[in-house]
């Protein structure tokens, strides 16, 4: 039985809360947060200990893994102290939006033998993961061409806008972690372009609503990402890998599968599902599942630091592409000396 403590009593702390205190495999032993009414009606629910600082998570020699749902600004915080605590961690994307705060993370952790676990959870998408194993499996030959489509059904509010860091750090990470798993190897060059469409709280605030962005890898392998910050049929996300013998596809979800055929028309189906936790629900456990697999196994992250690491210095290559105009070539080693 894995113990965890949760940080963050939010909406993603919520379901990750859910997820773990309804799990047979593992038990939910403290939540923190920093609005103290929020974790302690979390705790209500599912029966853990509220914790008034996160000294009592981090002292607490029982608790095994420490689940990291707080706002943006405490995660690399939060992640450094876990591994100084001897606690194999479970953090929400992104580490942080700002690289140099990543890369002060990055050298206090090194060389620990603590299992750190970032949350890309579209990795564990079964429909994501199925296209990628097959790109794996040699299902369509030699991999050619990645696209990803992630739009979401509204546009959040501005306060969301103000501390989210920008549209490429927030929404478009995750597909940025998505091209590098599917792609299976770096992106080494990176020209996007963004614009704002149609939201006016995004205007007024400068910030987009919309972009494209496309990338290639030393070997030539091209992957585009559209993104839009709404959609009026619902959430919509779907991967499409190209390769010399075909093409494999990862479709939206839909509430059911019933087609509807009639005098107006035919094949009708359902909208997407509206919400990311709904779209996601199955990647979310899936998630959790394989963060204990991996702890209890004594296995290496299949979603390390290293990942969330790339995935901002993507983010921020794409934007100096959006700055410049240009073609940015991607620094990882040193990406410091691009800001």
């Amino acid at each position: 039985m894995i113990r965890f403590a949760l940080l963050g009593a939010g909406r993603i702390g919520q379901m990750h809360a859910a997820n773990i205190a309804g799990h047979e495999r593992c038990k939910l032993s403290w939540i923190y947060d920093v609005h103290t009414p929020s974790s302690e009606a979390l705790c209500t629910k599912t029966g853990a200990k509220v914790a008034r600082d996160p000294d009592e998570i981090f002292d607490d020699a029982e608790v095994d893994a420490v689940f990291v749902a707080s706002s943006t600004p405490t995660h690399a915080d939060f992640i450094v102290r876990s591994v100084e605590s001897g606690k194999a961690v479970l953090c929400e994307k992104p580490i942080d939006l700002d690289i140099a705060k990543v890369e002060e993370c990055s050298k206090k952790i090194s060389g620990a033998k603590t299992l750190i676990q970032i949350g890309f959870n579209r990795r564990f998408d079964p429909g994501h993961g199925q296209v990628v194993e097959a790109v794996r499996n040699g299902e369509i030959g030699d991999l050619e061409q990645v696209i990803i489509s992630s739009r979401d059904p509204e546009p959040p509010p501005k306060a969301y806008y103000l501390a989210a860091g920008g549209m490429l750090r927030d929404m478009t990470i995750h597909d940025f972690d998505l091209a590098r798993f599917a792609l299976g190897e770096e992106v080494t060059q990176v020209s996007a372009f963004t614009s704002n469409l149609f939201d006016k709280v995004a205007q007024e605030i400068g910030e987009i609503d919309s972009a494209m962005i496309l990338m290639k890898t030393a070997s030539g392998k091209l992957c585009h990402i559209n993104n839009s910050r709404h959609a009026t049929y619902g959430y919509d996300q779907r991967l499409e890998a190209h390769g010399s013998l075909g093409m494999l596809r990862s479709e939206n979800r839909q509430p059911t599968n019933v087609e509807r055929f009639n005098a107006n028309g035919s094949h009708w189906r359902d909208a997407c599902e509206f919400f990311f936790i709904e779209r996601y629900r199955q990647a979310y456990l899936r998630q959790l599942e394989v963060f204990m697999d991996t702890l209890e196994q004594g296995k290496a992250s299949s979603v390390s630091f290293e990942d969330g690491r790339r995935a901002l210095i993507l983010a921020n290559a794409a934007y100096r592409s959006v700055e410049t105009g240009q073609v940015v070539t991607v620094n990882y080693e040193n990406p410091l000396e691009e800001l």
